[in-house]
């Protein structure tokens, strides 16, 4: 077993053999993580990332730059590691360190690529549960976390509801709805339909065409009309075209026929967005996350998300943002209600904010103060909530 630390400690766990819930199996899953803080026994907190994350949420710069949610987590903050032991695991099918598909198959000494098995969200909490385990942490003051992060949190009361005490859901839902759906399939088809594709065996090439198109079109959902209008406008970009990911195809080509007036900054936006992407991430991966995504259901196996709640004895805070088409406010409000019908106190604090879906991320003076006061305070402190309230 390993023992937690009072220091920070970035690692990798090995943890064997692993059978996803697919019925397909890998002989070694290797999960990465970070822990912030002392562990004093009771003060365990569980970070979930969102789709393109990783497990370093707070502290010095990496590939990503610095930590996800550097203003939220960390000495004084929201999540104030004086008091918390923070574990934040990167989930299995991401290219961050955990076992994905860009990793080698020690049976083969080639990455697993088309072979890796598909992955779910149930699969995701099973993982951070044995790293737990093997890390001796047996209950968890809180499971907190954005978009699908916010439904791994929720899964982690569905599935292991007598570990968790409170949960925080973040800018998410209980599924996706049809729109973000027929988006994530669009995605889908950008990345497989590009000629290095391969099949999903396209090592020591990537499909970057394809995987910039789709993460444009993800990005687009992480915003708002109201912050696109605000930050774009109709402008036209001073520069030309740069170098969007052509794999050999030149950036003139996708605009032949146009004169350079045609190329706007929000075309620029995306493209810088894609630019940055491509080089930290990997196509097999993004398409194993965002299936995983798209086919969770909190209500699976279950009548209802009020019966998939209804072992879930502890609290609840649900945070929406105003401006986020991508996890509406109703969606949040349903999730409300859903924690209500299973007899779970439950809050649900709706910030204002015209940035949309991204916010939760960009504008930690929101998003920091409502998970402070849930986290330090008892039930008596925080009352239940059903209507929205707006942060100003």
């Amino acid at each position: 077993m390993t023992e937690p630390t009072d220091a920070t400690v970035d690692s990798t766990l090995s943890l064997g053999p692993f059978e996803f819930e697919c019925g397909e199996e890998i002989p070694e899953l290797e999960a990465a993580y970070e822990t912030y803080g002392e562990f004093t026994g009771d003060n365990a907190i569980l970070v979930c990332h969102a789709l393109t994350g990783s497990h370093h949420v707070t502290g010095a710069a990496d590939g990503q730059g610095e930590g996800w949610w550097d203003q939220i987590v960390g000495p004084g903050k929201a999540i104030d590691t004086h008091e918390q032991f923070v574990v934040a695991a990167n989930v299995p099918g991401s290219c961050y360190g955990t076992t994905g598909p860009a990793s080698t198959n020690p049976e083969t000494g080639d990455p697993y690529g088309s072979d890796f098995p598909a992955v779910t969200v149930g699969d995701w909490v099973r993982v951070q549960r044995r790293l737990l385990d093997d890390l001796g942490i047996d209950r968890l003051r809180a499971v907190v976390g954005g978009s699908v992060g916010g439904m791994n949190a929720l899964e982690w009361a569905k599935r292991y509801p007598e570990m968790v005490e409170r949960v925080i859901p973040v800018a998410t839902g209980s599924r996706l709805d049809p729109q973000l759906l027929a988006l994530s399939a669009v995605a889908r088809r950008a990345i497989t339909s590009d000629p290095a594709w391969q099949g999903g065996d396209y090592y020591p090439d990537h499909p970057d065409s394809g995987l910039a198109l789709a993460r444009q079109l993800g990005h687009i959902t992480y915003l708002s009309k109201d912050s696109m209008g605000e930050k774009f406008g109709r402008d036209f970009a001073d520069a030309a075209p740069g170098s969007f990911p052509s794999n050999g195809r030149g950036a003139d080509d996708r605009i032949a026929g146009f004169g350079p007036d045609s190329y706007r900054d929000v075309e620029s936006y995306l493209d810088y967005q894609a630019e940055k992407f491509v080089r930290r991430f990997d196509a097999n991966s993004y398409l194993h996350l965002t299936h995983a995504m798209e086919n969770y259901d909190l209500a699976a196996d279950c009548d209802s998300d009020a019966e998939a709640l209804a072992d879930f004895d502890g609290e609840a805070l649900l945070i929406s943002i105003s401006g986020d088409w991508h996890f509406t406010v109703e969606q949040s409000n349903h999730l409300m209600e859903s924690f209500e019908r299973a007899g779970v106190e439950a809050t649900h604090r709706s910030l204002h904010s015209d940035h949309g879906h991204d916010a939760f991320l960009t504008e930690p003076e929101l998003v920091g103060p409502p998970i402070r006061r849930f986290l330090s305070s008892d039930s008596s402190d925080f009352a239940p909530v059903h209507a929205s309230l707006f942060a100003q």
